[in-house]
């Protein structure tokens, strides 16, 4: 079998999330979990996706799952992105491609530009206080404190300014005591002119993933907060990163649209 490295919300190599991808020649079923698991960790990134074709007819063309190195995940974002992208430019699949995952099905489709865009479900924010102990785990003041849901899993937290965000180094043992996945840490961008509207930095500890590069889930929850905030429906995200990336997002209700690129960068053969 095939296995692919995609840097996703990217056009330029060693940039951006990179994900592993593998498309499953079988139409019925997965392998059983435990080689799922062990491959994601073999490849070691922050996401390994695998997909196998469905009969035609039903709800979906494609099944597919998202694995950290640690653990199965319910909603992926950068590897679904990486998947459209194998899919379209091996002639896997043309146009819009519907897979069917754990968090429903999400539709994938290609434009001519070779970004894709992608129907996720909005994030349900709601405000909690801030837990005790957060802004010493993060290391810095939270100024909002909003759970996303069960698929995104995470606290999202506003914090003063891009300055504070770029600047955080929290502990992440101890941060990793406060949600489900992880923490979004979130502000204002300082200069709209510079191409983005808003800056953020994910850290997951309880997946396995220190910090992640560019997080599509997160942006479904980044969407309708900084949506109400700033009035606009369409919005550009930064994460902040070492390696960075752009998601273009736009809110359409309970849905929003996640728009990036794509490039594979290594290609080779599963022999275990």
């Amino acid at each position: 079998m095939r296995i692919r490295i995609v840097d996703a919300f990217t056009d330029r190599p060693f940039t951006g999330n990179p994900a592993g991808v593998m498309l499953l020649n079988d139409a019925d079923a997965f392998p059983d979990d435990s080689r799922l698991q062990n491959i994601a960790l073999e490849v070691n990134h922050a996401e390994t996706a695998f997909a196998h074709p469905l009969p035609e007819g039903g709800e979906a063309d494609w099944a597919l799952r998202w694995f950290t190195p640690a653990a199965e995940v319910a909603m992926c974002g950068h590897a679904t992105l990486a998947t459209a992208h194998v899919l379209h430019t091996t002639g896997a699949h043309e146009g819009p491609v519907r897979f069917a995952t754990r968090s429903g099905v999400l539709i994938a489709t290609p434009a001519g530009d070779g970004s894709v865009t992608m129907d996720f479900p909005t994030a349900p924010l709601t405000r909690v206080d801030p837990p005790r102990g957060l802004a010493e785990a993060l290391g810095a003041e939270p100024l909002t404190v909003l759970d996303t849901g069960p698929n995104v899993g995470d606290l999202l937290v506003e914090l003063a300014d891009e300055k504070t965000v770029h600047g955080l180094g929290p502990d992440l043992k101890a941060l990793a005591a406060h949600s489900a996945r992880g923490v979004i840490a979130t502000a204002r961008a300082e200069d709209p002119a510079r191409g983005y509207d808003f800056v953020s930095r994910c850290f997951f500890p309880n997946v396995g993933i220190d910090e992640d590069p560019v997080t599509g889930s997160a942006h479904t929850a980044l969407a309708p907060f900084w949506s109400e905030r700033l009035d606009r429906p369409g919005l550009t995200g930064l994460q902040a990163s070492r390696r960075s990336g752009l998601v273009h997002t736009e809110l359409r209700g309970e849905r929003t649209l996640l728009t990036g690129r794509a490039v594979t960068v290594i290609e080779g053969e599963l022999l275990a």
